[in-house]
């Protein structure tokens, strides 16, 4: 099985020292991407749970930046050391206790030359300690510890601090300190200057009024910055000068004994001073020093990174990102930074203009207001012959994205409207259609009303070619069904012919006036009209869906199920009532088979014979999302299970796949999932001239399923092979190709004019060049093809020799 569709932000990223690739922790991988193309380079595989922290070590001199080796530490318990480059796992290190944080000060804090060969090199974890149960309470397990990588060992029982939930470690840029945020507090440790496992560790506290949401450590100086959920940003200076000094021996005595003004400073805390800014109107997530520590870069909900001159207070912003904002992170190449966003993207931004290079894309988030129209799930559209998928977005897009490539394409924006993280909703994208071929898209919109005034429905379509997926907006209908939302958008085979069926009960067929493109190109002058109008009984429509030839088309009126001749609109048949609203109607491929699912108190999976007009065989099943292959006879269903059989039958798998053939109610095969509310399927079908052959234990497999959960996670398997266990692809060219022919820095004539034409073999030949010169040469020397003429020195010379001036003195 091939997996995708993880989160790339739920732990900060690293830079590796040559800047050129950035690790990010994938679920319980850590992908590796190229900071030139933003492709996927390759994986380190091997955790079993969440990787929480990935550390790359640092290169000791310039000539060793080459070296790719790095630390991560995951909730399985263990601490491991790659080879990222290879990659390759050289160490593991297992402390049997799940790890939510890591950092390695030893790895900044360069040592002096007569303590390196005595330095140990020490981890600090936040984890949760889940053996001491029953001598202390749950709320006080989540512990900060010492441990030493050399020895592969936590460090006896020595606990630096207890929380009541897990915590994230920060680390200064110089390793000397790190810090916690503990409710209203911030936690201080100093690293010891002796890298020994025995060294004692001082903490000092500081106060605050409000929750602490993130902190900062200055580069050079002892400067620490805090973010509260108020949107304010707090800097103490000169922090622990006290605390920290005494333990060295090195008190001033006028620290302890005159009582100086500590202008912002609470409880008597260990700092100088303590100052306030304030511009997010939300919880601050991002704090971050430049390297040189003159700049502090802060970032929150707004989705807007905002740039503080330190000295000054004066601000400078990188608005209108789009999404709240999570990490920022610094790389090696001071021109180079990555800022991570909460829509499941990773924006690499050149540095100190901040302009955006390129864009790490990972699978957005499903809708939070999916939930408010029910019966509206429509939110998940699959292009069978592209392997993409269509997804909506909360910030009013549908996002395609790459299932084989795990990456996302482009997206559409299908409202023009601003879209801030934090706003009302006002604007919901209902459904999303694809055609056959992936080259038209329909979209239903509702605007919602206020106070019952003001609510809309718009019918979209649009678009594309059908390698870009750039898709633009071709028309536009407002009201289609006066005042009733639309329940279902479905296209003809052929892709000129749509049908949309609303609650108000009637649909609409429509059709394109442009049916035909040449060369890939998009509609640019397509539109679509309304063809026919058709009702039964004044029965709400809840679903529709054309026959694999196009000839027949199926509209669930409620419970019942309508058969209509698209092209005249005349009612061929109606079919038998089922026991609640149908919302899903799907042919099984070209057969003369109809699978209808029903939602309610009583759901339930019918499969209806058109031949016969009559139901085949019944399931008393929740099916979530169904399946079907273009040139195949059989189907899948994704069917909620019972609450009852989750934590018994099926280990709390809360969902299973059911491949059908449409003939047999006997499945010939079923998979239990997880998080199957909100889930939808797939038929992918593999095209051999992709840039990618796909492999399925040797064999090469003609069509594919998709698993999208709730969470759109997704995995991809063959069906029909039971035997099959793992699914990989070969790519047509190596990663390294690909990474280079993405490349920003391309050679010779293509880095400056770009790629060259296609050479056209049936132009007309040029005339022949003479032999001899002319009177006036310049008119015909070069009407000879390029590798026919002579060296330019004697081809040239009359021309160049009649534009020059000649000098008879010669010049002292």
């Amino acid at each position: 099985m091939m997996r995708g569709g993880r989160s790339f932000v739920s732990s900060p990223p690293a830079f590796s020292n040559d800047a050129k690739k950035l690790l990010v922790c994938t679920s319980n991988t850590v992908s590796v991407f190229s900071t030139a193309t933003g492709f996927q380079i390759t994986s380190v595989e091997g955790h079993t749970a969440l990787v929480t922290s990935v550390i790359v070590v640092p290169a000791p001199n310039p000539a060793a930046k080459l070296l790719c080796y790095c630390w991560t530490a995951s909730l399985d318990g263990t601490i491991r050391y790659w080879d990222f480059s290879v990659p390759a796992l050289m160490k593991t290190i297992d402390i049997r206790l799940p790890i939510f944080s890591m950092v390695i000060p030893s790895f900044l804090d360069v040592p002096s030359e007569d303590s390196e060969k005595h330095r140990d090199l020490i981890a600090y974890v936040s984890i949760e300690d889940t053996k001491e149960t029953q001598e202390k309470p749950k709320v006080l397990r989540r512990q900060i510890r010492k441990c030493n990588l050399g020895t592969s060992r936590l460090v006896g029982r020595l606990i630096l601090g207890e929380t009541k939930k897990p915590e994230v470690l920060t680390v200064s840029p110089s390793g000397k300190f790190f810090g916690i945020r503990n409710k209203c507090k911030l936690h201080i440790w100093k690293v010891p200057d002796l890298g020994s496992e025995n060294a004692a560790v001082r903490k000092i506290t500081l106060h605050h009024t409000k929750k602490i949401t993130v902190i900062a450590f200055h580069p050079t100086q002892r400067i620490v910055a805090a973010g509260d959920v108020t949107g304010r940003i707090l800097t103490w200076r000169g922090f622990g000068i006290r605390s920290f000094a005494a333990g060295n021996g090195v008190v001033n005595e006028k620290l302890i004994d005159v009582q100086e003004d500590k202008p912002g400073v609470r409880d008597n805390d260990d700092a100088d001073s303590c100052s306030t800014w304030h511009w997010h109107l939300a919880e601050v997530n991002v704090l971050s020093f430049s390297s040189d520590g003159a700049y502090l870069y802060s970032g929150g909900k707004e989705g807007v990174l905002v740039v503080w001159q330190l000295d000054t207070g004066k601000k400078k912003f990188l608005p209108r990102i789009g999404s709240p904002l999570l990490y920022f992170i610094d790389s090696p190449d001071p021109t180079l930074s990555s800022i991570s966003c909460a829509d499941n993207q990773i924006h690499l931004l050149k540095m100190p203009s901040m302009g955006i290079l390129k864009t790490i894309s990972g699978i957005k988030a499903p809708c939070s207001y999916s939930e408010m129209y029910e019966g509206l799930s429509d939110g998940v559209a699959f292009d069978q012959t592209a392997g993409l998928v269509a997804l909506r977005t909360e910030n009013y897009c549908i996002q395609f994205y790459s299932l084989f490539d795990d990456r996302g394409i482009s997206e559409v924006q299908v409202c023009e409207r601003n879209h801030q993280p934090g706003d009302d909703v006002t604007i919901m994208v209902t459904s999303v259609t694809l055609s056959l071929d992936g080259s038209v898209m329909g979209t239903a919109e509702v605007k919602l009303a206020e106070d019952g005034i003001g609510g809309l429905v718009c019918l979209k379509f649009w678009a594309s070619g059908s390698q870009n997926k750039q898709f633009i907006l071709s028309t536009i209908v407002y009201e289609p069904h006066r005042d009733a939302g639309i329940s279902a958008v479905t296209f003809h085979p052929s892709g000129h012919m749509a049908v949309s069926s609303s609650f108000g009960g009637d649909f609409k067929v429509w059709i394109c006036s442009n049916e035909s493109t040449q060369n890939d190109q998009m509609h640019l002058n397509s539109s679509w009209t309304c063809h026919a109008v058709g009702s039964y009984k004044k029965k709400p429509m809840t679903a529709a869906a054309f026959s694999g030839d196009g000839s027949v088309l199926a509209i669930a009126a409620e419970t019942l199920i309508t058969l209509w001749n698209p092209y005249m609109n005349v009612l061929l048949a109606v079919l038998g009532e089922t026991l609640t609203p149908i919302v899903t109607l799907s042919f099984v491929g070209k057969s003369d088979n109809l699978v209808a699912a029903s939602h309610g108190s009583k759901p339930q999976l019918s499969v209806w014979s058109m031949s016969k007009l009559s139901i085949s065989w019944s399931y008393k099943l929740r099916i979530e999302a169904v399946a079907f292959a273009v040139d195949l006879s059989s189907f899948a269903a994704l069917a909620l299970l019972p609450e009852s059989s989750n934590e018994t039958t099926f280990e709390g798998r809360d969902g299973v796949i059911l491949l059908f053939n449409a003939i047999d109610p006997v499945p010939t095969a079923i998979w239990s999932v997880r998080k199957a509310k909100g889930g939808a399927l797939g038929f992918l079908q593999v095209n051999p001239s992709s840039i990618q052959e796909i492999d399925i234990d040797g064999k090469k497999p003609e069509v594919l399923l998709a698993y999208m959960n709730g969470d759109h996670e997704y995995v991809i398997f063959d069906p029909y092979n039971k035997d099959a266990h793992e699914v990989s692809m070969s790519w047509k060219e190596s990663r390294a190709a690909l990474e280079l022919k993405g490349q920003e820095g391309q050679f010779g004539y293509a880095s400056i004019y770009g790629e060259l034409p296609e050479f056209d073999m049936k132009r007309r030949h040029t005339p022949w060049v003479p032999p001899f010169p002319t009177e006036r040469p310049w008119e015909t020397i070069f009407t000879g093809s390029s590798h026919n003429l002579p060296p330019l020195t004697k081809l040239c010379s009359a021309f160049l020799e009649s534009l020059l001036e000649k000098r008879t003195a010669t010049v002292e």
